[in-house]
C-alpha cells in the first residue's frame, strides 16, 4: 500500500519536493523517495531479509530518518523506530521486546549502516555490541508495518504492530480532514519515533502529495523566522509548544507568516483552553485540538477546520467509531451527555491485539478497545476529556479529576504550566498535590511564591467545591514530560510522596 503510494506520487509530483530540512541544506523529492524505496527493497532482498520482518532504526539526523523509515516500511518490512538520543540501556531493552532482525544506524563513525543482528557473518554487518540478546523478530503476517511500544506513562508498556492498511487508512483520514494538498507545506519538530511526527506528518503528507519541513528541535526564538522562511502553511504542534508561544506573544512574527499558516495542530496531551485562547488572541491563528493514541495509528477525534472549534474538547470522532460507556450489571452501556465515563474506539485503524502476546484484557468480544481515558460528550457530539482513569483521585469517596483542577490554575497569569497527582492519605484515601511552573524567571524570590501561593489558593476556593481544593502546592522550576510533551505522572507521584 505505503508502495503505491509513492510510486503514484512520484508520477503525479516528480522532483517536486516531498521532505526538506528545516535548515535547508537537504531534500527529498517524491521521485527520490521512490529511488529509495527501490533501493532498500533491494538492499534487503540481497541481505536475506524477508518481507514482513522487523528493522530497526535509529538515525540523529531528521530527514534521514524519515527516508529510511518510509523507505523501509514500503519495501514491505516492519519498521522498529528508536529514540537516537535514548541511553544504550533502553536502546538494548527495546531491541530484546522488538526482536529485529538488523538495525539501521549512523552511531558508528561512518555513513548510516545496516546490521545484521544474531548473524554476525551476515553480508551488511555485525551485531552492535549494545543490541542485546535479541533474535531474529521473523515474518510478520501482515508485511510492512510500523512497531512501536506504548509510552509506559501510566502503566506496562505494550508492543504495537500497526500494519501498512491501518497506516495507510488514518493517514488518508488526516489528510482528508485536514484538506491537505500538493500546496501545502507542513512543519513538523515532533520526535520520528512516535507514531503521531510517522503518521500525521510522514504518511499524510505523502497521501497529500504534499511537502514536509523536518526540524530537530523546536526553538521559540526562531519559530516565526522559520516558519516564514520555509512558507509554511500548517503546523504539527504538542501543547508545550502551543504554550511557550502562548506566553511569549511580543515575539516578532515577520509580516505574512501568521496570514499563510492554514491552522496549528494540537495532539499528544491536553491543551489547557487558557492556551489555546491565548494563542488565538496573540497570533489569529486556528488552533485545531486532536486526540490520538498509539493503538489508533495516531488520530482518533478532531475538531473541525470549519464549524465550531470547542476550547477543552478534543472534537469529533474522525478515522475511528468513539464511544463513552459506565459499567452496568456487569456490561459496559453507553453514557447520556455530558455524563463522564470510559472511552473506548475501535475501527479500521484501530489494532485489535497487542503484539507478542501482551495481555488482551482492553479488548471486548465487540472489538472495543478500552484506551484507558476517561470523558464525555456534550450534546453536539464533541468529547471532552477528564483524565486517565488511573489519575482520578478518590478522596473520601469524592473522585476529583486532575484536568479540572488544572485548568482553574492553568487560568491564573502567574503559571506556566501545572499538574495534579494524588497522594495517599490513611484517612481520606488520597489528597491532590499541585506542582506549579510560574510563568515568570525561576528560582521565583520568597514574596512571589507567596503571592503566587494566595492567588492558587483564592481561585481554586472561587472555582471549586471543598472537597476538590487541594491544600498542597509545589513550585517547581519544571514538570517532568516525555518526548511528546506528555507529563509523567508517576514521576510527580513518586516525588510527592517522598515529600519534594
Amino acid at each position: 500500500m505505503i508502495r503505491n503510494l509513492i510510486e503514484q506520487a512520484a508520477a503525479r509530483h516528480g522532483e517536486t519536493r516531498y521532505l526538506e530540512d528545516a535548515s535547508g541544506t537537504g531534500t527529498l523529492s517524491y521521485a527520490g523517495l521512490q529511488g529509495s524505496a527501490r533501493a532498500w527493497a533491494d538492499r534487503l532482498d540481497r541481505a536475506g531479509i524477508p518481507a514482513g520482518a522487523r528493522i530497526a532504526v535509529s538515525l540523529a539526523d531528521p530527514l534521514g530518518y524519515a527516508t529510511a523509515l518510509v523507505s523501509i516500511l514500503a519495501a514491505g518490512r516492519v519498521v522498529v523506530p528508536l529514540d537516537p538520543a535514548a541511553p544504550a540501556a533502553e536502546t538494548s531493552r527495546l531491541l530484546a521486546v522488538a526482536r529485529p532482525e538488523a538495525v539501521v544506524s549512523d552511531a558508528g563513525s561512518g555513513p548510516p549502516g545496516l546490521a545484521l543482528l544474531g548473524r554476525p557473518d551476515g553480508p551488511e554487518g555485525a551485531q552492535p555490541e549494545d543490541a542485546g540478546p535479541s533474535p531474529g523478530g521473523g515474518p510478520s503476517p501482515g508485511g510492512g508495518g510500523i512497531y512501536l511500544c506504548t509510552s509506559g506513562t501510566t502503566g506496562r508498556p505494550k508492543g504495537i504492530l500497526l500494519s501498512e492498511d491501518q497506516l495507510g487508512h488514518v493517514a488518508a483520514e488526516v489528510a482528508t480532514h485536514h484538506r491537505l494538498g500538493p500546496a501545502d507545506r507542513g512543519y513538523c519538530c515532533l520526535p520520528l519515533f512516535h507514531v503521531n511526527a510517522e503518521v500525521v506528518g510522514l504518511l499524510a503528507t505523502l497521501a497529500a502529495g504534499a511537502c514536509l519541513v523536518l526540524d530537530g528541535r523546536f526553538s521559540r526564538r526562531g519559530f516565526w523566522p522559520l516558519i516564514e522562511r520555509q512558507r509554511i502553511t500548517w503546523v504539527n504542534a504538542v501543547p508545550a509548544i502551543i504554550t511557550v508561544l502562548a506566553m511569549d506573544p511580543a515575539a516578532a512574527v515577520p509580516p505574512g507568516a501568521g496570514g499563510r499558516i492554514r491552522f496549528v495542530r494540537s495532539a499528544s496531551a491536553p491543551l489547557p483552553p487558557s492556551a489555546l485562547r491565548r494563542f488565538e488572541e496573540a497570533f489569529g491563528i486556528p488552533v485545531i485540538e486532536t486526540y490520538g493514541m498509539t493503538e489508533a495509528a495516531s488520530m482518533i477525534t478532531a475538531n473541525p477546520l470549519d464549524g465550531p472549534r470547542k476550547p477543552g474538547s478534543v472534537g469529533l470522532p474522525a478515522g475511528a467509531e468513539v464511544r463513552v460507556v459506565q459499567l452496568a450489571a456487569g456490561r459496559y452501556v453507553p453514557c447520556p451527555a455530558p455524563v463522564v465515563g470510559r472511552v473506548q474506539i475501535r475501527g479500521r485503524g484501530v489494532i485489535t491485539r497487542y503484539a507478542d502476546g501482551a495481555p488482551a484484557g482492553a479488548f471486548d468480544p465487540e472489538g472495543w478497545l478500552d484506551t484507558g481515558d476517561l470523558g464525555h460528550f456534550d450534546q453536539d457530539g464533541y468529547l471532552f476529556l477528564a483524565g486517565r482513569s488511573d489519575d482520578v483521585i478518590n478522596r473520601g469517596g469524592e473522585k476529583i479529576y486532575p484536568r479540572e483542577i488544572e485548568e482553574v490554575l492553568l487560568a491564573q497569569p502567574g503559571v506556566g504550566s501545572a499538574a495534579v497527582v494524588g497522594v495517599r492519605d490513611e484517612v481520606l484515601g488520597e489528597y491532590p498535590v499541585v506542582y506549579v511552573v510560574p510563568a515568570g524567571s525561576w528560582p521565583a524570590g520568597p514574596f512571589e511564591e507567596a503571592e503566587l501561593g494566595k492567588a492558587l489558593r483564592a481561585a481554586c476556593e472561587a472555582a471549586l467545591p471543598r472537597p476538590k481544593r487541594p491544600s498542597v502546592f509545589c513550585l517547581v522550576p519544571e514538570l517532568p514530560v516525555g518526548p511528546t510533551g506528555k507529563v509523567a505522572r508517576r514521576r510527580l507521584r513518586e516525588l510527592a510522596m517522598a515529600g519534594h
